[in-house]
């Protein structure tokens, strides 16, 4: 068997940032590039989430908000990490390396790294911790992306993987948040006491309230974890959010009023950063519950949104519009190619004849936790579509619980995507049929088939082939309204020293802004 095709220092692929070549920083309003100073050690950093909620738990294959991805990131040792390039990074794994198919993995682990428990982490540590997603009853969100895994094995002190087909793509699978590595037990994985490898050790978690964690200070990685402590809270509401900001009461918050971001940028005491990524914003219709079946239904829907309108009057020019799939421009096969869709109400009214309706009554659910601004997204989007002969009834909806009770229940809702780091990724996730977090129940045929190829194709001018088809079926079929594209714009205190250049894979660096940042 010959490895090393595809190695750790090939995949240096710069997926997010390709279009603006480093992530951008506004400090008081004034585009800024200067170098930040050097991190150092100390001191206890609170940061207000506007995401989690009292649902939220402690086992992998349930995270699904920002809180909690955090929260993952600190107290958790992943195989594979997102660098700030958009590459991945050797993280408890020191390297691997590919047969020249791409179908067997091997990754050699870095030895001597240990729970916070004391115990080793070991190959079987990695095995329990990818099957625990894999198991026929299992309902994680991660388990497709893990579809292709045929069998895992421990040689000496490697893991080797053996896919069904080829995936090109395939050291990225473990940058996933559901995919900690966590210690082996009873034929599964140990994840209620919250023992990880991470660079910070898990104090306490309070879901919807708060999470508290400390410096691990035999953390294999000494350039990393330079907080003494760290506490997290999770604040939804964004006025309470902000107050704790502009208090004092808290270092950083994210998912900032956007309306007020000129405001808050005067503040000299404040930072606010705004970085161009792969988040986006969508509603979702439920493909299998009418009307949303019919295509000219869904079709109607999509012409019905002002697109232009949202990113100006919701993102305030923090972002870009979307085009009815979950690609964007920094990724390596966006499909630039693709016509734009519109706002263009004659054809909303052409495709509500063709599914054999004058008008179309709707109900869409939303609430600020789907994303900021979603209930007056809402709004516009009842108002836009009214000239299309669209009734949209605005559902509002209670921010606490709205992933559990709303989310996949209610068949038309607001929904935030913070993106992936490959196509493949993304597709897997949210659009492949079956998949756990597929929000609009969507199953196409063909769109499957190339799912499937292109993860195997090593061909890269036949992998963009594929890529392009399947983002015009999800454009034209697919159940899932994409208008805009939206910034990470965040604000921390003038005390903190955050990254030179931000990774854009999810908002705040990453989501790993806890082992690269510090005081100043």
């Amino acid at each position: 068997m010959k490895f090393g095709e595809l190695t750790a220092g090939s995949m240096n692929r710069r997926r997010f940032l390709q279009t603006t070549g480093a992530a951008t920083v506004l400090a008081s309003g004034v585009l800024s590039g200067t170098a930040q100073a050097a991190p150092k050690r100390g001191g206890v950093i609170r940061v207000a989430k506007g995401h989690g909620q009292t649902t939220d738990t402690l086992n992998p294959g349930t995270w699904e908000n920002g809180f909690v991805i955090a929260m993952a990131y600190g107290y958790n040792g992943y195989l594979t990490g997102v660098a700030p390039d958009g590459s991945v990074e050797p993280q408890l794994a020191e390297s691997w390396e590919a047969d020249p198919e791409a179908k067997i993995w091997r990754f050699k682990m870095r030895p001597g790294i240990t729970f916070h428990s004391g115990k080793d982490v070991t190959a079987e540590d990695v095995i329990a911790s990818i099957n625990f997603h894999l198991g026929e009853d299992s309902t994680s969100a991660a388990k497709p992306l893990l579809s292709s895994i045929e069998n895992i094995s421990a040689d000496g002190g490697d893991v080797v993987f053996t896919l069904s087909s080829g995936s090109a793509d395939f050291p990225f699978t473990f940058t996933d948040y559901h995919l900690p590595i966590l210690p082996a037990k009873d034929d599964s994985i140990d994840w209620r006491s919250g023992d990880g490898a991470g660079p910070y050790k898990l104090s306490n978690f309070d879901p919807g309230v708060s999470a508290t964690l400390a410096r691990f200070e035999n953390d294999w990685d000494s350039e990393r974890g330079f907080f003494d402590g760290v506490e997290l809270l999770s604040i939804v509401d964004l006025n309470a959010r902000t107050t704790a900001l502009i208090s004092g009461d808290v270092h950083v918050i994210d998912k900032l009023d956007l309306k007020t971001v000129g405001l808050m940028g005067r503040r000299p005491e404040l930072t606010i950063h705004s970085v161009a990524g792969n988040q986006h914003y969508t509603f979702a219709m439920s493909t299998n519950k009418d009307p949303y079946t019919d295509k000219n239904v869904r079709l109607a829907l999509k012409h019905a949104v002002n697109r232009q309108e949202m990113v100006d009057k919701i993102l305030f020019g923090y972002g870009a519009v979307g085009n009815d799939h979950p690609i964007g421009q920094g990724q390596q096969f966006f499909n630039s190619e693709l016509e734009q869709r519109t706002y263009d109400p004659d054809k909303a009214k052409f495709h509500l004849k063709e599914a054999g309706m004058d008008k179309l009554s709707v109900a869409l659910s939303a609430a600020d936790a789907a994303f900021p601004g979603a209930v007056d997204a809402a709004v516009l989007y009842q108002q836009s579509a009214a000239n299309a002969g669209i009734d949209l009834e605005i559902k509002r909806v209670p921010n606490d619980g709205y992933w559990s009770d709303v989310w996949m229940k209610d068949p038309f809702s607001a929904v935030y995507w913070g993106g992936r780091p490959v196509e493949d990724a993304m597709f897997s996730t949210a659009y492949a049929a079956g998949a756990a977090w597929n929000d609009s129940f969507w199953d196409n045929a063909r769109f499957n088939e190339l799912l499937l190829a292109a993860r195997a194709e090593l061909d890269t001018d036949k992998r963009r082939t594929m890529y392009y088809e399947m983002q015009a079926i999800v454009n034209e079929d697919g159940g899932v309204i994409i208008p805009m594209f939206a910034n990470y714009v965040f604000a921390t205190g003038k005390d903190i020293v955050v990254s030179d250049s931000m990774a854009s894979n999810w908002d705040m660096d990453g989501e790993r802004w806890m082992e690269r940042w510090s005081f100043a």
